[in-house]
């Protein structure tokens, strides 16, 4: 009896070991055409609408472009608008928060109506270099951002832009996303990490990857992330990482991409190759 009991616990804790570090696998489900989104950054995906935005860079990254747009695309792919709000300057990351989306320029953070596609307001950031992706706390309504070349994550509360954490361990900050009282930060030197707003320190989620551009939860505790180069990885609860796709050869960039967890659903903006790309998580 005590044999078979030895043998049940030791079934159950190989079984807890593999779901653990069990395998991510995608398939793709479909790609946009490569006319109306030019040069995608950033997907965000608004569950209320069913509406999936995309911020298009529509030209280089710089400060002088004036021609970046927000497109509106649905969960099949297909653009139902392509300029939702235009003549918007270089832009990079997206957030949502109580009707307004938000997305970052260089030097400033831009709100949105969106309804109607109407900018509202244009925050200056002190000292600015290259602002990047957003994260939201929708509970106590702040909006998050990082600027990747000052090593600084910053946030809009109450109106007021507010610096929140700059310097090491933060390396190029570039991807972000509020969890649970922590910031989830991609490094440029490949490393995640969590600052507790709390504490106030800095803990390592996982390392190892190339610079980190898009960061979200897999819905499981774990997460997905993409390198800007062409790489998309899976990260488990124990930080081990798991390489998923890889475009590098091909010179597909992977850039701010989008997960939803309901639908098992991964889209991935492309940069140069002018179009986003769909997968199913299984």
């Amino acid at each position: 009896m005590k044999n078979i009991v030895r043998l049940s616990l030791l079934f159950v804790f190989v079984l807890s070991i593999n779901s653990s570090f069990s395998q991510v696998t995608l398939k793709k489900l479909w790609e946009s055409d490569t006319t109306s989104l030019l040069t995608p950054e950033s997907i965000l995906f608004e569950p209320k609408s069913k509406t999936v935005f995309v911020s298009c860079i529509n030209g280089g990254p710089a400060a002088t472009n004036s021609n970046s747009y927000i497109a509106k695309v649905d969960l099949n792919g297909k653009v139902t608008q392509q300029k939702f709000t235009e003549n918007l300057q270089s832009t990079k990351g997206l957030g949502f928060l109580d009707g307004k989306l938000y997305v970052t320029e260089i030097f400033k953070l831009v709100e949105i109506d969106a309804k109607s596609g109407k900018v509202l307001n244009k925050y200056d950031v002190p000292d600015a270099k290259f602002l990047n992706d957003i994260g939201v706390d929708t509970k106590n309504k702040i909006v998050y951002f990082t600027d990747m070349r000052s090593d600084r994550l910053w946030k809009l509360d109450k109106g007021q832009i507010v610096k929140v954490v700059e310097g090491a361990p933060l390396k190029s900050p570039n991807g972000l996303f509020f969890e649970n009282g922590k910031l989830i930060a991609g490094n440029g030197d490949g490393k995640i990490l969590a600052y507790d707003l709390q504490s106030q320190q800095f803990s390592t989620i996982a390392e190892g990857m190339g610079g980190i551009d898009g960061i979200l939860t897999d819905g499981k505790k774990g997460y997905f992330a993409s390198e800007w180069r062409g790489k998309v990885w899976h990260i488990n609860t124990e930080g081990k990482t798991q390489l998923l796709l890889d475009f590098v050869d091909a010179k597909v960039n992977t850039a701010d991409f989008e997960y939803i967890p309901s639908k098992k659903l991964l889209i991935i903006p492309t940069f140069l190759k002018n179009k986003i790309m769909a997968y199913s998580v299984e």
